[in-house]
């Protein structure tokens, strides 16, 4: 797998694979080689690589594993300068080590060494920088026009603030706050991929390109250029599921709600009560998924299962018979016990649910509160005798079942 780096209002982009290579959509590559104490490692050839991602967001760790340590590389892309892809190298063991790379054309915080190059067969044009024991450095590649050079004396970003920065773009979607971390990064990172690499082509994924414009727009950012794409491919989605025996697949039913809840945030209260007619008349779903799926789709199956909206019909906008379901599956068994926060997920006409699980003992105590139109009905996966329409409010659910 690979991340996408890049900043947001500028076309550079770059992807960083598994081996922490840095591939730039134009221009060379950018790969790494350590030489420790025992040898050269090949990051793209040793078992001992490991990476993470900081946060889910587009900061991309790589760890070497070398004698008595790590040597860690962090790349992450800035705005400083024009446009840097930042790439700090420690060194986390007791001996002093050198990194290869494999373009000449980075700023350095110090200059590379002259020193020859024993024990591996590089490309030409490499330069080596060495690293002392328990020391940090950084390198950078302009994103335009890359050259050689020091490092500007402006110390840019650390990847914490960067990452930071994302979570704070990323959560005005959403935000999330569960006992399974992973899945809260799994949602960061789609959405920065989103951002970064853009929507998928509606000819391809239909139903990722209307799950991605939703997206985008509850980032804050406009789809006016997508609008009519985005229409026509609703259409095209709702007339295809028509002519089948059953209804929509889960993530047809997510795009559709997507497009509903895109139009009210233009104003457009017909046109969003219009869709979730089609909904309606669509039916329940016909198929559900288990896993997290790939991409996009990842964001809308984290919510699904958290917030679960059900189609509206009848009187404007649903006002009647609009409804959601809190933890539609029920309670996790192994977050028994274990608070859950989620804001700010999607519901039927435009609105919003947030909703908070605390514990009293054995019986969970929901907190919620509804924005938008009025008259949405909540009911509970977890306690099927608990419905409410008021807008706030909390209650006691019942102990769960094991």
């Amino acid at each position: 797998m690979t991340t996408t780096i890049g900043v947001l209002g500028t076309p550079w982009r770059a992807s960083v694979t598994a081996s922490g290579s840095i591939q730039p959509d134009d221009g060379a590559p950018l790969d790494w080689w350590v030489a420790a104490d025992d040898r050269w490692h090949d990051p793209a050839a040793e078992a001992t690589t490991r990476q993470a991602i900081l946060d889910g967001t587009p900061v991309v760790e790589t760890r070497v594993r070398v004698p008595q340590g790590d040597v860690i590389q962090r790349v992450y892309a800035v705005a400083d300068f024009g446009g840097l892809t930042m790439i700090e190298l420690e060194n986390d063991s007791p001996l002093p080590v050198a990194v290869a790379l494999s373009r000449a054309d980075v700023l350095t915080s110090r200059p590379p060494t002259d020193m020859a190059i024993q024990g591996i067969s590089l490309p030409s044009g490499c330069i080596v920088v060495p690293i002392g024991h328990h020391t940090t450095i950084r390198v950078a590649l302009a994103h335009v026009d890359p050259c050689p050079g020091p490092l500007p004396p402006t110390i840019p970003p650390t990847p914490v603030q960067v990452s930071r920065g994302w979570l704070s773009q990323m959560e005005q979607a959403s935000r999330l706050i569960l006992p399974d971390r992973a899945l809260v990064d799994r949602v960061v990172r789609e959405r920065s991929e989103l951002a970064l690499a853009g929507l998928d082509d509606p000819g391809d994924d239909p139903v990722a390109f209307l799950l991605g414009a939703f997206e985008l727009t509850r980032l804050g950012w406009s789809v006016d250029d997508w609008l009519a794409d985005i229409v026509g491919v609703a259409s095209d989605l709702s007339a295809k599921v028509a002519k089948r025996d059953n209804g929509p697949s889960w993530d047809e039913d997510r795009a559709l709600l997507g497009v509903g809840w895109l139009l009210t945030t233009r104003g457009d209260l017909r046109g969003s009560a219009d869709v979730e007619s089609v909904r309606a008349r669509l039916g329940a779903r016909s198929s559900i998924c288990l896993a997290a799926p790939e991409g996009i789709r990842a964001v809308a199956w984290v919510e699904d299962s958290l917030v679960r909206p059900v189609a509206s019909s009848g009187s404007r906008l649903g006002r009647s018979s609009a409804a959601a379901t809190l933890l539609p599956a029920g309670h996790r068994s192994d977050w028994l016990g274990q608070s859950v926060e989620a804001y700010h997920l999607p519901a039927p006409g435009g609105r919003s649910v947030s909703f908070a699980l605390r514990w009293h003992g054995e019986r969970p105590a929901v907190l919620w509160e509804v924005t938008g139109v009025p008259g949405l009905t909540l009911t509970s996966g977890a306690d099927p005798t608990w419905t409410t329409t008021e807008a706030t409010g909390e209650a006691l659910w019942a102990i769960p079942k094991t």
